[in-house]
């Protein structure tokens, strides 16, 4: 356990391409993937309406800038085709935004380990929130049963079904994103499909993310969930209330985490675990703003704060504290 000697401050976020200028689409183009694509293109442009419409939005995503090159209507029209897609999938119409992060924010979390009682309806409502398979079972948030007097994970257990929480002997440590102001996932993909917001969030664009899982391998918290079935999301559970950079549905073969609720907190919500929290552990917000709870928190329980695996120099974003 460590103490937290300062705040890291926001960074500048990375260019859409690479040290090398390597794009997504020269990427692919290199491994042969745009020439397949073009192939099943040409295949498809003679086939039923719906076939065409289905191959006209695939192309659509296929030649759509990064994130970070979009004008305001090229995003539109990005958002229309989301919308468009989970319409014909869900049956339902969805509100689909791109919420820029505000001035003057950057985003802090915090939990009470002497508090968390290990209920897991963080993790429940997580996955509500952020439109998560249920089948195969994904989702962002682990609870680890620890035994007191280590902060050890692998001395945790993650698969814990008790009668009743909390046990005797035990405490809880919900691990997450910790979203780090150095993150090693970023430094690592290919074609910059995952970046740091400058509001601390780092972001994936899952129509870019090409599923090399590079970023799952680079991070030390285990915190990226691959895809590697379809997401099965029941029509009665999906949450309508998208943003492009959050929990829009993603699909086979892409790479996925916690981004805050970024759908919620950049239109001044409070992330979904922390709503539900039935004893408060979860505190979150703007540590820009010396008046805000968060920068209480830190300033005030400074002694009995620490970070998650601070010897590997990711300067993380999320910290655990605990009661004096």
């Amino acid at each position: 356990m460590s103490d937290m000697h300062s705040t890291p401050g926001p960074r500048e976020p990375a260019r859409p391409g690479n040290d090398n200028g390597m794009s997504r689409r020269s990427f692919l183009r290199l491994s042969g993937g745009a020439t397949a694509f073009a192939g099943v293109a040409a295949l498809t442009a003679g086939l039923a309406p719906l076939r065409e419409l289905a191959s006209f939005t695939s192309l659509e995503k296929f030649l759509q800038k990064h994130y970070k090159e979009m004008t305001p209507r090229e995003m539109e029209r990005v958002l229309d085709r989301i919308a468009r897609e989970v319409e014909r999938q869900y049956g339902m119409r969805p509100h689909v935004r791109d919420l820029k992060p505000m001035d003057g924010v950057e985003f802090v979390y915090a939990l009470n380990l002497s508090r968390c009682i290990g209920c897991r309806r963080c993790v429940h409502a997580c996955v509500a929130e952020n439109n998560q398979s249920g089948d195969p079972a994904l989702e962002y948030i682990r609870v680890v049963k620890m035994p007191q007097g280590t902060f050890d994970l692998t001395k945790g257990e993650h698969n814990y079904e008790p009668e009743s929480v909390p046990e005797e002997g035990y405490f809880y440590m919900p691990v997450q994103c910790q979203q780090c102001a150095n993150p090693p996932c970023v430094k690592v993909c290919p074609v910059r499909a995952t970046w740091q917001e400058p509001d601390g969030i780092t972001v994936i664009d899952y129509d870019w993310c090409i599923g090399c899982r590079y970023c799952q391998a680079a991070c030390p918290y285990f915190a990226r969930r691959f895809n590697f079935k379809k997401p099965v999301i029941p029509k009665e559970r999906l949450n309508p209330n998208m943003s492009y950079l959050g929990n829009r549905p993603r699909e086979v073969g892409v790479v996925e985490k916690c981004h805050f609720c970024i759908q919620r907190t950049r239109a001044g919500r409070y992330p979904a675990c922390l709503e539900v929290c039935p004893v408060g552990a979860r505190k979150f917000g703007n540590v820009l703003d010396p008046e805000s709870e968060i920068s209480y928190i830190l300033r005030e329980k400074r002694v009995f704060t620490f970070i998650l695996k601070e010897e590997q120099g990711t300067l993380p974003r999320f910290f655990y504290y605990l009661d004096k």
